[in-house]
């Protein structure tokens, strides 16, 4: 099955955004999927999320944020990015099919604090960060279980932004990729390799997507 790919620039409440659209034939769901505070769309699993799921009905549409399409070095506060991820939601559901909101760290508490009031079909939290690295008191698990969407985290076994057994329990589903941090990377040292590690993402968001459409 293949896939076009395609750029749309959406005018939002914080500036212009970015969508890079990678289709699918033919789609049932789409997937939107953005950034973290620290880096853009060419973060490994974004890619690898992008060029796994259109082969599986699911169109992803990579987002960037305003602060990173005017060069900006450093995230605006959330309520910031909240409103650039709401203006651009009506484009992600132009095509008239559900939308899953996504993101990796903080692109993933966002679509956690708006998926319910965009009505999105489900969340899903690449590296959630569920507290600064060193300070678990300072939580961010409220985010994740007020979301009132089926929510999918896929967590690095290493993350010092939250190992998996940190997760409270709750109403979402968690899949560890082994020896991973916040990036999602594995040592060079680890049992599996780069590619291993990212087709666990890739079939868990394959799985989980094909539950909900």
């Amino acid at each position: 099955m293949t896939t076009t790919e395609t750029t749309q620039l959406v005018e939002t409440g914080a500036g212009t955004a970015r969508v890079t659209w990678h289709r699918a034939r033919e789609a049932r769901l789409v997937l939107a999927v953005s950034h973290g505070a620290g880096g853009g769309i060419e973060a490994r699993d974004l890619r690898a999320v992008a060029a796994a799921l259109p082969g599986h009905g699911v169109t992803v549409a990579l987002v960037e944020q305003p602060w990173r399409v005017a060069g900006k070095k450093m995230a605006p506060a959330p309520k910031t990015l909240d409103t650039g991820w709401r203006g651009v939601w009506p484009a992600l559901a132009a095509p008239g099919l559900p939308v899953i909101a996504g993101g990796r760290s903080a692109g993933a508490r966002v679509a956690c604090r708006t998926a319910a009031e965009l009505g999105a079909a489900g969340v899903l939290a690449l590296a959630f960060p569920l507290h600064p690295p060193g300070k678990p008191e300072k939580s961010r698990a409220g985010e994740l279980l007020g979301a009132g969407v089926p929510t999918l985290v896929v967590q690095g076994g290493n993350d010092p932004w939250g190992k998996p057994a940190e997760f409270p329990d709750g109403d979402f589903q968690l899949v560890e990729v082994a020896y991973a941090d916040h990036g999602l990377a594995v040592p060079k040292r680890a049992p599996l390799g780069q590619a291993e590690a990212l087709a666990v993402v890739t079939d868990a968001v394959v799985k989980w997507a094909g539950s909900l459409g």
